[in-house]
């Protein structure tokens, strides 16, 4: 009885041991080097950057929609992800690119830019065409947290690849274009006189 537990065991050891292996770590991807700044002589220090996102964008998956099968359905890469949540990787690019400050930062500040993002995904139209898809909202608001000026956007860049990778290179690209779109918007409130107390140096 002793010899036949034994073996059981032995067994039991062996087909831990030739077991299937751990899968291979997950490629990680980021927003990449730091972009030159699209706003000199720090035009913008006065403003805070604040992006707002449903609590599922906190997950480090990269998402994408299959728009031909069900578009409902919110899918993620099993072998891929970000290195931060979604809404932190936009906030840090948008700051590289307009030179404003987060809206935890000490530095004092007069007014908000606000971003409230809706989607950020890949989506595939068929299963060799896709696009990275950026939507939402963007609100300046004034030193009284008053909404002083608003913006939808919604910006679709294609996919080089049907794959994660082809899906990122899209929304880092969608993620630049959004910065260009808000320096431009900026840039007209600012002639306008709806961010005179936002500036840190005389128009020109």
């Amino acid at each position: 009885m002793k010899k036949l537990s034994m073996l059981l065991v032995l067994g039991l050891l062996a087909a831990c041991a030739g077991g299937p292996r751990s899968s291979p770590p997950s490629e990680v991807y980021d927003f990449g080097l730091p972009v030159q700044r699209l706003v000199g002589d720090g035009r913008w220090s006065k403003l805070a950057l604040e992006i707002r996102a449903p609590y599922w964008f906190d997950s480090l998956s990269i998402e994408y929609r299959l728009l031909y099968d069900d578009p409902l359905k919110l899918r993620g890469y099993a072998g891929s992800r970000w290195a931060g949540a979604p809404a932190l990787l936009l906030a840090q690019r948008l700051r590289q690119q307009l030179g404003v400050v987060g809206s935890s930062g000490h530095t004092a500040v007069t007014c908000l830019l606000r971003l409230d993002l809706q989607e950020f995904a890949q989506s595939f139209d068929t299963p060799q065409s896709s696009r990275g898809v950026l939507q939402g909202t963007a609100s300046v608001l004034d030193g009284r947290h008053r909404v002083v000026a608003e913006r939808a956007f919604a910006i679709e860049q294609a996919a080089a690849s049907a794959d994660a990778r082809g899906g990122v290179r899209a929304l880092v690209s969608a993620s630049e274009e959004l910065g260009r779109q808000i320096a431009a918007w900026l840039n007209e409130l600012e002639k306008s006189g709806t961010l005179k107390s936002c500036l840190t140096i005389a128009a020109r």
